[in-house]
């Protein structure tokens, strides 16, 4: 008898164990944590044997190598006779350069085509939206051949080059512009410049405190352009104006002196902004649509001009529905920069390339991709969720 009543207990207390939502939540967690241990084991034991069989050497030892091979864009000095490893930080400048341009463009340039897409004009309205559908149509790797191919390649040989204002020159081997060559002292511009930008963070932060505390607004758009002009502008006078320019000139057959800028930068620069630009327009556009109707009827009540209205009124208060999204293109152009392979351009991706097929280490340079995109994917990320903390309504 006693032993059929301690079943009979147990089996209840057995069963509510099992059925507790907690335990059952930290098994199976601590399951699916030993099986992905072990898988990653596999993974990693797997990967060391055969790479023993193929009598290939792991590790990071090989950036050290001498590369061997020249690169035709890079922002710092580079040679064939530099390492593996400045190679790739020539390749990660490189993608910076066009993922930074990329964005900003992409940016003004979705932002204008989103408000047109609500302009009563029926013109730009409609050219907005043709825009916008044609180019969120096309796989972006097509643009990128659209502008190399259908544009760039198709311009005048260099000593037939199309002379632009400025001393500038196109042709199918790029855009050549004048050389700016600093003396001697003109890093006191750079510290002009510098100071001009915490003197318009200031400016801004008292202006914003004034308006929150009186209502009288302050031209802080205009103090700022000031600021950022005028002392950069007095350090290059006091500093003794050190800068002269390299113009290019023609030659028989080619363009010599200047700044070259390539055509599969600018072919890779023009598709990825103009192809994420449609998607950012789309977001704007449903930002300012998300903005109740009422709140433009508020501002014509108070007597605020259509202009001071989407300003003042309507932008800020979509920013908050646009900047969510608007960090995932962000982050698909960085990835999309990946495409510049296709063109010859010299980023991380053709770079690493070059790098694995000379020395066969297939594992690391994936590595090395997989963390420098993850990295800035995550420095991307980081910064918009504190520029949308920033922008988000705050309730009295």
């Amino acid at each position: 008898m006693a032993s059929q009543e301690t079943i009979r207990h147990t089996a209840p207390a057995r069963a509510s164990f099992l059925n507790d939502p907690k335990v059952r939540g930290i098994f199976y967690q601590a399951v699916v944590f030993i099986v992905l241990v072990v898988f990653i084991y596999w993974i990693i034991g797997n990967t060391v044997e055969n790479l023993r069989r193929a009598n290939i050497a792991s590790g990071f030892g090989f950036l050290s190598g001498r590369a061997g091979f020249d690169v035709s864009q890079s922002l710092i000095e580079y040679s064939s006779d530099s390492t593996y490893g400045r190679a790739l930080l020539v390749g990660l400048l490189n993608t910076l350069l066009v993922a930074v341009t990329g964005i900003v463009t992409a940016s003004i340039v979705g932002f204008l085509v989103g408000i047109g897409r609500l302009s009563k004009n029926w013109l730009i309205r409609k050219i907005c939206t043709v825009y916008v559908e044609v180019f969120r149509n096309i796989p972006p790797l097509l643009v990128i051949f659209f502008w190399y191919l259908g544009v760039l390649s198709v311009l005048p040989l260099p000593r037939e080059s199309i002379e632009l204002p400025f001393g500038t020159y196109l042709n199918s081997r790029g855009l050549f512009t004048p050389r700016m060559i600093w003396g001697d002292n003109a890093w006191l511009v750079g510290v002009g410049f510098l100071l001009a930008i915490a003197m318009s963070w200031f400016v801004a932060r008292a202006a914003r405190a004034r308006q929150m505390a009186s209502g009288q607004q302050f031209p802080v758009l205009w103090t700022s352009l000031g600021l950022l002009i005028g002392l950069p502008l007095l350090a290059f006078a006091a500093s003794g104006f050190p800068l002269t320019f390299e113009f290019p000139t023609q030659s028989t057959f080619n363009l010599t002196g200047g700044l070259q800028i390539k055509p599969e930068f600018i072919a890779l620069y023009l598709a990825l902004s103009f192809y994420t630009a449609s998607f950012i327009a789309e977001i704007v556009r449903a930002g300012i649509l998300g903005v109740s109707r009422g709140q433009s009827e508020a501002a014509a009540a108070l007597g605020l001009r259509p202009r001071s209205t989407l300003r003042l009124v309507i932008v800020p208060q979509a920013l908050r529905i646009i900047i969510p999204p608007l960090t995932s293109q962000y982050l698909n152009l960085t990835k999309n920069s990946s495409l510049a392979v296709a063109v010859g351009y010299a980023d991380l991706v053709a770079i690493g390339g070059t790098i694995l097929n000379q020395s066969g280490q297939s594992i690391e340079i994936v590595a090395i991709w997989m963390m420098v995109y993850l990295g800035l994917s995550l420095v991307t990320s980081a910064f918009m969720n504190w520029f949308n903390a920033k922008m988000a309504l705050v309730e009295r």
